[in-house]
């Protein structure tokens, strides 16, 4: 299997981890779903100048379209950090450096979007950041490791 492949899979399975926690979560404490895919997919299809129909054609895109970016985001941060030499790496530093990238991957394009400000975050929202996240790190990692 090619070393872009076995990213790809990598990074699927870790996102499958990150929305599991993520859906855990709010299970847990009972908290609404975030709308900062949809807000992304929106403010994407604006600066681009595409279309997503009206009213609830729109809704329904931007629900199918935001956890895709999610998707492509975990995928692509894996796919990057094998490009970098990264499958070589011990498997916790790994699992750390795939939590960063996958962080950086999602939050980075939405602050710069205007849908998210992490400066104004309170401790709990990084925290449901950060614990879905450092799933998806070790699970990518443990993938990875696997698929060697």
């Amino acid at each position: 299997m090619d070393n872009t492949v076995k990213a790809i899979v990598a990074g699927a399975a870790g996102a499958t981890a990150l929305n599991a926690v993520t859906y855990l979560d709010m299970a847990v404490r009972a908290r609404p779903a975030s709308s900062a895919g949809e807000d992304s997919v929106s403010k994407l299809a604006e600066l681009a100048h595409v279309p997503l129909g009206e009213d609830k054609s729109a809704e329904n895109r931007k629900s199918g379209l935001g956890p895709l970016l999610g998707y492509a985001t975990s995928t692509a941060a894996a796919v990057a950090w094998t490009a970098a030499g990264g499958r070589r790496m011990p498997t916790g530093v790994s699992a750390v450096a795939l939590t960063v990238l996958g962080m950086l991957g999602s939050n980075a394009p939405m602050t710069a979007l205007g849908v998210t400000d992490p400066r104004s975050w309170k401790a709990a929202d990084w925290v449901s950041d950060l614990v879905p996240h450092l799933a998806y790190g070790w699970v990518t990692a443990l993938t990875l490791r696997a698929l060697r």
